[in-house]
């Protein structure tokens, strides 16, 4: 990974209170079924990315520069008629203000996507319907990505997009597919939904507006004063997993984010991070070795 504090003094960009609307790149691997040069995947991936693109997710209209930035990457494992066994691994960022760096927010790895397709049906989305889960779920993972982005740029500012995404849980758990239900795991969309809707988990999304908008947007004029903010906002985690060690939602926040803290404290000016060092090996044990690389 690139030095961030290198990108953070680059050309600025004129920045909105919320980007709402997304600006994502689809790829649909279908290598493993040994069936992966079969035109049904080439339209698969191409219905995806403009059903992605082209809905309009939220009330308000976005240029496209203002657009969040994602990726979906499919990986079909089996197919079989119009019934589908894959994984998708869903990833975003925002922009940082005052460079052209992004910033990461989300990475999902889910697991549990089992969907039905035929080749030209219309994606629809209905928040009150599921007759898709292909469309249940990357509608979920939508939304989850709008509240992430909003709650950067504004207090509890996210809220209204994962009460959607709650509602596309409530309203997919009637059907079949896995990742819906208390009872499909500790690493579902409906575990995940769940603590983002939690007031016990309430301190993540004012760390998460204090990180970026009071840290990562702040870099550009001080990038000390930045870093200090992004260490309060990662140490404030630590009451979350005092709660509920090893959450789930703590941890896809390290999924996203264990790259950058490693190179926002390895590089410019210096801070104490002496209670940052601990906080991270007890929150994220995992990212040990991205830890260790930090080197101040």
């Amino acid at each position: 990974m690139n030095k961030i504090l290198v990108f953070l003094f680059l050309v600025s960009f004129s920045l909105q209170t919320i980007a709402q609307e997304i600006n994502a790149v689809v790829v649909v691997n279908a290598e493993q079924t040994g069936v992966s040069n079969l035109q049904i995947f080439k339209t698969l991936e191409r219905d995806l990315s403009e059903f992605i693109n082209e809905t309009s997710w939220t009330n308000q209209s976005f240029a496209n520069q203002e657009r969040i930035e994602a990726s979906f990457n499919i990986i079909v494992s089996e197919y079989d008629s119009d019934n589908f066994s894959a994984s998708i691994q869903v990833q975003a960022s925002r922009p940082v203000y005052g460079s052209t760096y992004l910033s990461p927010i989300y990475n999902y790895n889910d697991r549990q996507f089992n969907f039905n397709y035929r080749e030209f049906q219309p994606l629809n989305f209905n928040p009150n319907n599921s007759e898709s889960n292909l469309v249940s779920v990357i509608a979920f993972h939508v939304y989850t990505i709008l509240g992430l982005d909003a709650a950067t740029f504004s207090k509890n500012g996210g809220d209204e997009f994962h009460g959607i995404a709650k509602q596309i849980v409530n309203t997919a758990a009637s059907g079949n597919f896995k990742g819906w239900k208390a009872t499909d795991g500790n690493q579902s969309r409906y575990q995940l939904n769940e603590a983002l809707i939690s007031p016990i988990f309430s301190p993540f999304h004012t760390a998460m507006y204090m990180y970026h908008r009071q840290g990562m947007d702040s870099m550009h004029e001080n990038p000390k004063e930045a870093k200090i903010k992004i260490a309060d906002a990662i140490n404030s985690l630590k009451q979350i997993n005092d709660r509920r060690p090893n959450s789930y939602l703590l941890r896809t926040f390290f999924d996203a984010k264990a790259e950058e803290i490693q190179a926002i404290f390895s590089d410019g000016p210096s801070v104490n991070i002496d209670q940052l060092s601990q906080n991270l090996t007890r929150m994220a044990p995992t990212k040990r070795d991205n830890w260790s690389k930090i080197k101040f």
